[in-house]
């Protein structure tokens, strides 16, 4: 018998300005930066990732900064949200701090007995704070601008927008190894793994939505964590029952990566846990430099001619 998914291991989205992103995330949220490099697939571009202190599986939101590029639109066959836990007794802080720094806050709402608070980045990219009875033992950062007791703690969900339910449902359930925990009005709940916070997928089911875009303020895929090689190897067996259109296994350097889209259209990919993000930077160095994977340190001096520069964040030590 296969074991599913263990949960969220990251969420990757499309944003505009590399500095923009890099200053929202790290000065805003209170996020680290730990790993600046480059598209692998696309060399001319960043992809900066943000996590806990040393990018976590469950924790890393990272970004494709496409300047120039037009805006997304989100619809179905999309990743809508990606949402972090908090404690529950800081979404009066947080609604507070994001007012103060211009971002635009909805009420807070009430989702699964769990408070809410619902926003957007610079660029439209849909983000949720959720407070979670379940974040004890996640630390999150705490060298940043955000006090430790309210430091955002690593993901709590991702919400999909599907047309059809049942054909996503299918691939959560049946290949993944979810299991459905809730229903509210046309949103289901799935869990995966030992279930809780970092483990859960919502399904917004809305028969006639409007189909979405994929580009700056979106979405780009949604990963789930494998626990090694072996483990993605068996999943990818699963994949493949299922008739789904799975990658080979690409070696994304700090990962090992499969992709494949689910039959309502959002791109998934299942990831290793290990390496991890530590194998060329140490742990208190991580984010600091522009790092490259071995196949494209030869040529590193004409990958930095073509990135824009960006200033990168300062280290608050406490």
């Amino acid at each position: 018998m296969v074991k599913g998914v263990l949960g969220l291991h990251h969420v990757t989205s499309i944003s505009s300005d590399p500095q923009k992103t890099l200053d929202f995330y790290t000065k805003i949220l209170g996020l680290r930066l730990i790993k600046l490099t480059v598209n692998y697939d696309d060399p001319s571009t960043y992809h900066v990732y943000f996590g806990d202190e040393i990018g976590h599986p469950g924790t890393v939101l990272t970004f494709f900064p496409w300047p120039g590029q037009p805006s997304g639109r989100k619809g179905a066959g999309q990743a809508t949200n990606t949402s972090f836990s908090v404690p529950q007794e800081s979404i009066p802080y947080w609604q507070d701090r994001l007012k103060s720094q211009g971002v635009s806050v909805k009420a807070p709402t009430q989702r699964f007995g769990d408070p809410v608070l619902s926003f957007d980045d610079h660029d439209g990219q849909g983000l949720e704070l959720v407070g979670s009875k379940e974040v004890e033992g996640r630390i999150g950062w705490t060298h940043g601008p955000v006090p430790r007791e309210h430091a955002i703690k690593g993901f709590h969900s991702v919400t999909l927008l599907e047309e059809v339910l049942e054909r996503t449902e299918s691939v959560l359930v049946d290949t993944l190894d979810f299991r459905q925990v809730g229903e509210e009005e046309n949103r289901f709940r799935y869990e995966a793994g030992k279930g809780s916070a970092g483990t859960i997928v919502d399904v917004v089911s809305r028969p006639k939505a409007q189909r979405g875009f994929v580009s700056v303020g979106t979405v780009h895929h949604v990963a789930f964590r494998a626990s090694n090689d072996e483990h993605q190897k068996d999943l990818r067996q699963e994949i493949l029952k299922a008739d789904l259109n799975v990658t080979p296994v690409i070696n994304r350097n700090y990962f090992h990566s499969i992709y494949f889209r689910e039959h309502g259209g959002v791109l998934f990919e299942v990831a290793t846990d290990q390496p991890g993000f530590a194998i060329d930077e140490s742990p208190e160095q991580l984010g600091t430099r522009l790092t490259l994977p071995p196949w494209l340190e030869h040529s590193r001096a004409e990958i930095e001619r073509n990135l824009p520069p960006v200033s990168l964040p300062k280290r608050i030590i406490a």
